[in-house]
């Protein structure tokens, strides 16, 4: 066989897309030290959960996320027609993740929040700016689908029970847990010299000294989310998860959260979507996926 016909064949802007959703998903579940969260290290607060099973779910969403870029690029503007195909699409990902996970819901808010960001950054290619693509997937988001279904989810139960902005909220206002904490604190630590991973944790702590996590919310209440919130501020006023003093606090509110039975799986969401939209900011939006 002729060398150049072992050359790769170049990807399309929607397996770009669904491969960087995925990479983000995978990069978040490995990440350690998390507080009460799955990673490198065990479980977490999860008895339900494990590092394998995480990249599994992941990685059962590939097709999703490609048919949702897709269909950005068929449709080509914000409208009812494409948050309803969004809508379908992520529910049918939805159905393989639980097929990969024997009933498990491993990423049931990402499917949300990535697939939200990866189908308004498929519809302007040349506009990959972080707030350019949240703006586009808040327009999304505030519109209703009509065939979504009306019983409410546990993350909107507790919303609703607790005046919390869940994770609909949080897409329709533009994702500023992500434009005003992740991403900001991403690019500081990364200015400051303290290392990529030590950047990531950093972010995911900042996004959960102000979030309403509603998945610690269901877990346990207002004293799960307050122990969260003061917790991650505790760290990253120690110096952050860089410092010797910030990675005992890392360590005593990561027991303090399991004991609370309290895994701040909203944040988690929210920190994928910040390394989502880096990598799409960053890349230019793949300029070499044509």
């Amino acid at each position: 066989m002729h060398a150049l016909n072992l050359q790769a064949k170049p990807l399309s802007l929607s397996e770009r897309l669904a491969d960087l959703a995925v990479d983000a998903l995978i990069d978040e579940a490995d990440l350690s030290p998390k507080p009460a969260l799955v990673d490198r290290r065990g479980n977490g607060a999860h008895t339900d959960l494990h590092l394998g099973l995480m990249h599994a779910s992941a990685l059962s969403l590939w097709p999703a996320f490609k048919e949702m870029a897709e269909a950005a690029s068929t449709t080509g503007e914000v409208g009812l027609p494409l948050r309803e195909a969004i809508g379908r699409i992520g529910r049918e990902g939805e159905q393989a993740m639980l097929a990969t996970t024997n009933g498990v819901n491993t990423h049931r808010g990402a499917i949300w929040a990535l697939g939200l960001l990866i189908t308004a950054a498929a519809l302007e290619p040349q506009s990959s700016s972080a707030n350019a693509v949240s703006l586009r997937a808040a327009r999304l988001a505030l519109l209703d689908d009509r065939h979504a279904p009306k019983p409410l989810s546990h993350g909107a139960q507790v919303a609703l029970r607790y005046g919390a902005r869940g994770a609909r909220e949080e897409a329709q206002l533009g994702f500023p847990s992500v434009l005003q904490r992740g991403l900001p604190q991403l690019k500081r630590s990364r200015a400051n010299g303290h290392g990529e991973q030590n950047a990531r944790l950093d972010a995911l702590l900042a996004i959960m000294t102000d979030l309403a996590d509603t998945c610690v919310l269901y877990r346990a209440g207002e004293q799960g989310l307050h122990a969260m919130q003061s917790g991650a501020q505790a760290v990253l006023d120690a110096g952050g998860s860089t410092s010797l003093s910030g990675r005992r606090r890392l360590h005593e509110l990561d027991q303090q959260l399991i004991a609370l039975n309290a895994s701040p799986g909203g944040a988690a969401d929210l920190l994928a979507a910040t390394l989502l939209l880096d990598r799409i900011e960053r890349d230019g939006i793949l300029q070499g996926a044509f």
